[in-house]
Formats: structure tokens, C-alpha cells, sequence
């Protein structure tokens, strides 16, 4: 293969999508870390948000999309996610995607929690991320390259451009790629907590890599847990979607109380952040919290993925309850992108999960998720596509990467935390319901491993995968606490119990992450935007 123009990072929808639609004019290489298939694209199961409906409208779903996300959203990016939506899908679907349809012949359109309408096209009943991802696989173009079981342990930058990556395979084997332009569709964050939807792959590794590359992060205090995960034993072993609650489930304790009803007008049916937060005072008074499913018609049929985790399981479908707790599913921040997927370090882009144009605000909607990938994914393809690649060699310059005591340093520096010890902190201090204290004494404990992310760069040259990662996981869930602390007020997907308000002077105010260099030294640099108003919420 030629070298290549591009290199994507990832294995999802959003690096495939991305990967094809540039291979028309461009050679482009991918690489994940673990197979093709483990990915989150290929676990989602509720479907693509879409107003396809004669009687739905894209400014139906954008006011949807607004209200979930506590008006916290760029309205530019919701505009073009709800506005191309409809003809990208139908692009799709007349290149031979397919979705279920019903005994008329019409989209069957599922309702999920937050919509307005019933506008959720699904594939094999709730296997639609699978369908979707197996059916690009077999149209994914030979100019595409796919390298399995290589990880991205460092982004390659010179003069403030990123020029490449460095891999390593299993073997610890090291390996320079250069390309006129880095993608990272690597998806968001979810292993950083123990109870998560997401592949055990997806701990944020790329986002960390960005930002100690000089690329801003932004958002990051909002990660959206989703109300219901298969409850085993104490732990969760699977997504129950909540397209589940849109064909009828509803939501009880082991007293049989439906408790939404007196939280939300939209009970059952409420956005995310509202259910998995009820749910969670349950837990935390000692109920057990089922999921009811007599009133779905036909739920092996039109869940067979659930029905099949469910059996897997042990649990009795023919009860009718599902015990359920809330768990880590989709990361709202990311790396800061425009909607063409530019990040703010040159040659450098992002897109999907892993990115933070702005358009879920604090909360994303169900199922905006695929409508996302599908939508970004075809913007960062055209903006690239009227760039002309450059095959210029550039030198890069190993003997920057030295440093003389870095011995010293590993002697100062605590052993790592096993990544268990990261989740359980996080879930514990940074998880559903957050507060100061926790907080804070989250962000002690992980300041004891900040000589680790400070010099990344030397130990990465030195460490095995597996403590790289553990260094970027902890160097995340550092920023993750940051921006938790400093943002006082509760919105979306972040409540604090000692702010527990919205505060308009907070509404789309956003702490933005970087790093800087000065005398040698990396620097972490917070920057807040709208000082004023930050300041003016303490008189909401």
C-alpha cells in the first residue's frame, strides 16, 4: 500500500464511515486496538433517530435535541445533525442498508425516552449497531487498509502539527506511520467506571493522547449514564435499551412502586440523566429497581439481542421483571472540534464519540448517537476531501523524546492503581451524583500519579501497553475532576448535590483543557469561557 494520505484511529461506525467515504480520492489506513468488532458502534442497540416521518420534522427533532441536552448544545451542529439526517439515512439505504420495517411495508419506528415522536429506525429488532456495522464491513473499500490489534500509543507532532502516529503491536513492537491527516474515532470514555455499556477497549486512551498533543478538550464533566444495565450478582452485564420503555416497559421497585411517576412528566420516558438518577435514590435507599416488561408485545421477537443476554443470565423472562442499575454509556465531551471535525491542533481531526462539536449539550438524546456518526463522519470527509494532501516527508525528532532523570522520576512516582481502582474511584466520587468533597478527594488520590502523565511522553518510550494506558485513564479521569469541580451548578448529565440547580448564567459556558509548554515544563492550562457569567451564577 502507498503511504498513507490519511490514518484513522478506531474501528467504529465513524471510522469506517469516515474511511470510505475518503477512500474515493485518498489512501487511508486504519488502525484499532483490538478486533474490528469490538467497538461500541457494534453493541448499539436502539437505533437512529431520524424525522423521516411525512408527519415529523428535523425542527421537531432539533427542539428535542435542545431539551435533552439542557439548551447546553451549539445550535449550528444540532441544525446539521437534524437537517441532513433524513437524506444521509436514505443515502444509505439506497446503497443496500436495511431497516425493519412492519406488515405494511413502512419503517417500523420505535419512540424512545425525550422524543417527541416516534422517529427510531432500527435493524434485526435491537441489533441495529450490528446490521450497520456489518454491512459496511462488506462494502469497506480496497483502499482501505485495516490493521487489527495495534494501539496508538502516541500522537506524532512537530512545529504544532500532527505529522502521524506511533503504534504498538502485541509484541511491544514500535512503529512510526506519517499521513497528511490524524483522525481519532475512537469513541468516548465508558471504561473509565465499572458499571458501563461500552467495550472494555473504549477508556478514553485517545482523548488523553490529544490533549497532551496540544489539542483542547472540552465538556468533559458530562458523561451520560444510562438508566438500564442488566443487574447480575451485583454487577452490570449488558444494555437493556430503552426502546424497551418505548414499546411499553415502565420502570418499579421490589415494593412495586412506579417511582418516575412523580419525577418527570415524561415518566418513564424521561431524558437519561432524569431516570438514571431516580433510580440511583432508590439503590441508595436499599430498593432493588426491575424493569416491567408484561406490557411489550412480542418482546422476544422484538428484542432478541436482550432476550438472549437476559437467558444468558439466568433471568426468568417468563417474570416479567428485569432487574436493572444504571451504568456509563455515551461521553457528551471530548476533543473540542468544529462540525467539520478540526480540532485546534493542525492536521489533526476527530470525529463521533471521541469528539465535542456541541451537538448533545450536556445530555444527548436517545439515539442521536448513529445519526451522529453518520452525519460528522460525511462533514470531516468533505472538508478533507477539498484539501490536497501533501506527501512532503517531514523529519521527526527522536532525541526530544529523551530526558535524563527519568530513572529518578520513576523512583518518586507511587506505583500505578490497577485500572479496577480507577473505575471504582470514579464511580464513587465522579459517577451519577457528584459533591465537593468526593471530588476532591478523587482529585488527591489521582494527583499522587501526576508524575505519570506529566512525563508520558518518557515513560510511553519505556512502559507496555497496558501501564500507557493506565496512565492516560488516570490522567483523563484528572480533567474529568477537574471540570466537575468547577462547574457548580447541575445540568444534564451533571448533577452536583451541593449545586443541585441549573444556573442559567452556567447555560453553554464551557471549561476547555489544554496543555502548554513553558521553560520545558507541561503545563495544564483551564480555560473558562464567559468569566463574567461563571461568576454572575452565584445569583441565580
Amino acid at each position: 500500500m502507498l503511504r498513507p494520505n490519511v490514518i484513522v484511529v478506531g474501528s467504529g461506525l465513524s471510522a469506517l464511515l469516515t474511511a470510505n467515504y475518503l477512500s474515493e480520492h485518498m489512501n487511508v489506513i486504519i488502525f484499532t486496538k483490538s478486533s474490528k468488532n469490538d467497538n461500541n458502534s457494534f453493541l448499539a442497540q436502539g437505533g437512529v433517530a431520524c424525522a423521516i416521518e411525512h408527519t415529523d420534522s428535523w425542527k421537531l427533532h432539533y427542539e428535542d435535541t435542545l431539551s435533552a441536552g439542557c439548551y447546553h448544545n451549539e445550535e449550528d451542529a444540532v441544525e446539521v445533525l437534524t437537517k441532513m439526517g433524513p437524506s444521509e439515512l436514505r443515502h444509505l439505504i439506497q446503497k443496500g442498508m436495511q431497516f425493519d420495517k412492519n406488515g405494511h411495508g413502512d419503517y417500523s419506528l420505535g419512540l424512545e425516552g425525550a422524543h417527541s415522536k416516534r422517529r427510531i429506525l432500527h435493524a434485526g429488532g435491537d441489533q441495529t449497531g450490528k446490521e450497520l456495522m456489518e454491512w459496511l464491513q462488506s462494502t469497506l473499500s480496497d483502499k482501505v487498509l485495516m490493521v487489527e490489534h495495534e494501539t496508538v500509543i502516541r500522537l506524532l507532532v512537530e512545529n504544532n502539527n500532527c505529522m502521524g502516529v506511533q503504534t504498538a503491536n502485541a509484541n511491544d513492537e514500535r512503529t512510526d506511520y506519517f499521513a497528511s491527516y490524524v483522525v481519532l474515532a475512537t469513541g468516548g470514555a465508558g471504561a473509565l467506571y465499572p458499571y458501563t455499556s461500552n467495550n472494555e477497549s473504549i477508556t478514553g486512551m485517545a482523548l488523553s493522547l490529544a490533549c497532551q498533543a496540544g489539542a483542547a478538550l472540552t465538556d468533559l464533566e458530562f458523561m451520560q449514564f444510562h438508566p438500564t444495565m442488566l443487574s447480575v450478582e451485583g454487577k452490570a452485564v449488558g444494555l437493556i435499551s430503552e426502546a424497551v420503555r418505548g414499546e411499553g416497559a415502565i420502570l418499579q421497585n421490589s415494593k412495586s412502586i412506579r417511582f418516575m411517576e412523580t419525577v418527570h412528566p415524561q415518566k418513564d420516558l424521561a431524558p437519561r440523566d432524569v431516570v438514571s438518577r431516580a433510580i440511583y435514590h432508590e439503590l441508595e435507599h436499599g430498593e432493588t429497581v426491575y424493569l416491567n416488561i408484561e406490557d411489550v408485545n412480542q418482546f422476544e421477537e422484538r428484542f432478541p439481542a436482550i432476550t438472549k443476554l437476559c437467558r444468558n443470565h439466568g433471568i426468568d423472562l417468563n417474570k416479567k421483571r428485569i432487574p436493572v442499575v444504571p451504568g456509563a454509556h455515551f461521553y457528551m465531551g471530548g476533543i473540542q472540534t468544529t462540525i467539520h471535525g478540526e480540532t485546534t491542533l493542525s492536521g489533526l481531526y476527530a470525529v463521533g464519540e471521541a469528539s465535542c462539536n456541541g451537538v448533545h449539550g450536556a445530555n444527548r438524546l436517545a439515539s442521536n448517537s448513529l445519526l451522529e456518526t453518520i452525519v460528522f463522519s460525511k462533514k470531516l470527509a468533505e472538508h478533507l476531501l477539498i484539501r490536497k494532501p501533501t506527501d512532503k516527508e517531514v523529519p521527526w525528532n527522536r532525541n526530544s523524546m529523551m530526558i535524563r532523570d527519568l530513572d529518578l522520576l520513576q523512583k518518586r512516582a507511587v506505583p500505578l492503581p490497577d485500572k479496577s481502582d480507577i473505575q471504582h474511584m470514579m464511580m464513587k466520587h465522579a459517577g451519577i451524583v457528584r459533591h465537593e468533597a468526593g471530588l476532591t478527594e478523587l482529585k488527591d488520590w489521582l494527583l499522587t500519579y501526576q508524575p505519570y502523565w506529566q512525563a508520558v511522553q518518557y515513560f510511553t518510550e519505556i512502559f507496555e501497553i497496558g501501564d500507557i494506558e493506565k496512565i492516560h485513564m488516570l490522567h483523563l479521569s484528572y480533567l474529568i475532576t477537574e471540570s466537575a469541580l468547577q462547574r457548580q451548578e447541575s445540568r444534564g448529565a451533571h448533577y452536583r448535590s451541593d449545586h443541585p440547580v441549573a444556573k442559567e448564567a452556567w447555560r453553554k459556558v464551557r471549561i476547555i483543557h489544554t496543555e502548554k509548554k513553558s521553560k520545558g515544563v507541561k503545563e495544564r492550562d483551564f480555560n473558562e469561557y464567559h468569566h463574567a457569567a461563571r461568576d454572575a451564577a452565584w445569583f441565580f
